[in-house]
């Protein structure tokens, strides 16, 4: 094959970006799973009189001594600034930007303190981040920003593919390099015996307790064959992850093998919530569009939920388009009122009623209409669940339901 065609498809083909924005909502997980946690006791770790360590190695001094000189109202407001980033970025809005707020606070409160968040890998992480933040792929599908685009097939879109290919890139060689220090570095896992040492000394370290520690102590010989294997299998997954052939298995077995060290080893958690996700990125993301295709087609052959809205208005014919952006699997019936036979539907529909707020009619013959039936959407569309506890809170409801009457009385004007 040419070098240009190689270099063609490897990374400039043009592919749907849908496994970036899958990607953008588990790297999420697996920051807020670790930083979060630490912000819930802010006097004992960040705060004025806390117990601190720092990471001179990774940061530079000046940048330490500047964090360690922080105020307290400082602190809380890079806390508010990383939650902020955090959950833009996990519901996909204006995701460039929130990443990089995200990132920034994660980047600041490790340079505050590194003793209680140092299970989160920065190096990885930082070469995560700057990968899924170079574009705005990682917001195309699953997110706030293509509702606001109104695009209602984002998981079609087709992007570069090169930044996905460089996150897998970074999976390849992350494995690459542990099995090259492993031959190379003392402690030589093909002339000594590393994992058995590891077995039996110290009692407690790397190591976990786990039910068949005691029993691979006592058997050397067994303990260099895992070694070895584990060895070879770190320095042969990339090739097997590329080629298509032996793609499928060794996915699998790359998630096994994170989650087997997840459970024998202390090893920073991030690599289980991190890399299993990234593993993923393995899969053609035709693949993915696939099977959210086939579930469209599923849930269209069959009675669901109903959404009626007034087709006649340009308002709402935007706001249905970015729901439609917000339910890939298609599990609501988007409806125009004006060309349908109400009663046919529900005979508790009227004509005035579909003008004045839109109608939610589900299979069980549930009916809500409104802020009601806005509520409903969001425990019904699992892209709407971040909205739901905030939709529910008690007396919400109080504001809710004029707010909405106000924008559903001006629609016309509001559309244009």
């Amino acid at each position: 094959m040419p070098m240009s065609r190689l270099w063609r498809t490897w990374f400039l083909e043009e592919r749907p970006s849908v496994s970036l924005s899958l990607f953008r909502i588990a790297l999420a997980g697996a920051v807020g799973l670790h930083v979060f946690p630490t912000l819930f006791q802010m006097r004992d770790n960040y705060l004025a009189g806390s117990f601190r360590e720092f990471n001179p190695s990774f940061f530079p001094i000046p940048v330490l001594q500047w964090a360690a000189g922080n105020s307290d109202a400082f602190v809380w407001a890079m806390a508010g600034v990383f939650a902020a980033g955090w959950l833009f970025f996990l519901i996909g809005f204006m995701t460039r930007w929130s990443g990089l707020l995200m990132a920034a606070g994660c980047y600041y409160f490790y340079a505050r303190n590194c003793l209680h968040i140092g299970t989160l890998s920065y190096d990885i992480l930082l070469v995560t981040l700057v990968l899924a933040l170079v574009t705005g792929y990682p917001g195309d599908s699953f997110s706030v920003d293509s509702a606001l685009r109104m695009d209602p097939e984002p998981w079609r879109r087709r992007r570069p593919f090169f930044i996905q290919r460089l996150l897998q890139l970074q999976v390849a060689e992350t494995y690459f390099e542990a099995g090259l220090g492993k031959c190379t570095a003392g402690g030589n896992w093909l002339s000594d015996n590393p994992y058995y040492y590891l077995m039996n000394n110290p009692p407690t370290g790397v190591m976990k307790h786990f039910p068949l520690r005691e029993t691979l102590a006592g058997m050397p010989h067994l303990c260099r064959a895992l070694g070895i294997m584990l060895l070879a299998f770190e320095l042969t997954i990339p090739l097997w992850l590329f080629w298509r052939r032996t793609r499928p298995a060794a996915i699998v077995l790359a998630i096994l093998f994170q989650t087997m060290l997840l459970v024998t080893m202390h090893v920073p958690t991030i690599f289980f919530f991190l890399f299993p996700p990234q593993t993923l990125l393995f899969v053609d993301p035709e693949i993915v569009v696939g099977l959210i295709e086939r579930r469209r087609a599923r849930n269209g052959a069959r009675p669901r939920d109903r959404l009626l809205f007034d087709g006649g208005c340009s308002f709402c014919g935007g706001s249905v388009r970015a729901l439609a952006a917000l339910d890939p699997t298609a599990r609501v019936a988007l409806v125009d009122f004006r060309d349908q036979d109400l009663k046919g539907i529900d005979p508790r529909l009227t004509r005035d009623a579909c003008m004045r707020r839109i109608q939610f009619v589900e299979r069980d013959g549930r009916l809500t209409e409104g802020f009601d039936a806005f509520r409903r959407l969001s425990v019904k569309l699992p892209l709407l669940w971040p909205l739901a506890p905030m939709l529910y809170i008690p007396g919400m409801r109080l504001l809710g339901v004029p707010v909405y009457d106000f924008i559903a009385r001006h629609r016309f004007e509001i559309g244009g």
